[in-house]
């Protein structure tokens, strides 16, 4: 994809988070690795609804910008952004959102690891908790890096979600099925009755995402240290 592309696609991306409520107001963040020290991300203080490809900043490694680009400036987590690209050279683009049902998860300091759902025991395995940092600093990148190694996705405690992949639409997808894994979880304790797959039966799934050579990092290949 050339540049405007993939600034183009970013758009399309940012109006899915906000119409599904994935975020609120100017909330949420995401970028695209165009190189080793070049990337597009998101700008502060814009809706993700409201984007156009102008309002996209290129910056490098550092979260510099490269090119002036009007008022526009980067999104104050590119920080952890970045440590997720230092982390993982699979990793192209990264989605940071706040869906509802995952952040409730998330506030509440619950790893999102009862199987449930096999399309999400195959596509996610288990979302774990990162520890709280305070936004826009250090503290976030830090407490994220733990959990790098082993999965494509994550909760933020008191914070929101974060999902990774090859390319922005993997990754949003992840974060599209982090949220839906999360509502169905959330519904079936409301109704007082959590049924589980079987150890056998998650197995079985883990040993479809292995014959199918599924990219990324998840428990079916990558168990938790």
């Amino acid at each position: 994809m050339n540049d405007l592309a993939i600034r183009q696609e970013m758009c399309e991306i940012g109006k899915r988070v906000y119409e599904r409520g994935m975020v609120a107001a100017n909330d949420g963040n995401f970028s695209v690795k165009l190189g080793e020290n070049e990337y597009l991300c998101t700008p502060t203080g814009v809706s993700k609804g409201f984007m156009t490809p102008e309002c996209i900043c290129r910056i490098d490694a550092e979260g510099k910008l490269l090119e002036k680009n009007g008022a526009f400036r980067p999104s104050s987590e590119m920080k952890m952004h970045m440590r997720v690209y230092r982390e993982r050279p699979d990793v192209l683009a990264v989605v940071h959102a706040h869906p509802p049902y995952a952040t409730t998860f998330a506030a509440a300091g619950i790893p999102l690891e009862q199987p449930i759902l096999a399309e999400a025991v195959l596509t996610l395995g288990r979302v774990p908790v990162a520890g709280y940092g305070t936004p826009s600093t250090q503290e976030v990148p830090d407490v994220v890096a733990e959990y790098l190694p082993f999965y494509d996705a994550m909760l933020l405690a008191n914070h929101g979600a974060l999902a990774y992949g090859p390319s922005l639409m993997n990754a949003y997808y992840k974060m599209e099925s982090l949220e839906f894994y999360a509502r169905i979880l959330y519904q079936t304790q409301c109704l007082g009755t959590v049924h589980e797959l079987s150890a056998k039966q998650v197995e079985d799934i883990y040993e479809i995402r292995r014959n199918s050579g599924m990219p990324g990092r998840h428990p079916a290949t990558h168990p938790e240290s």
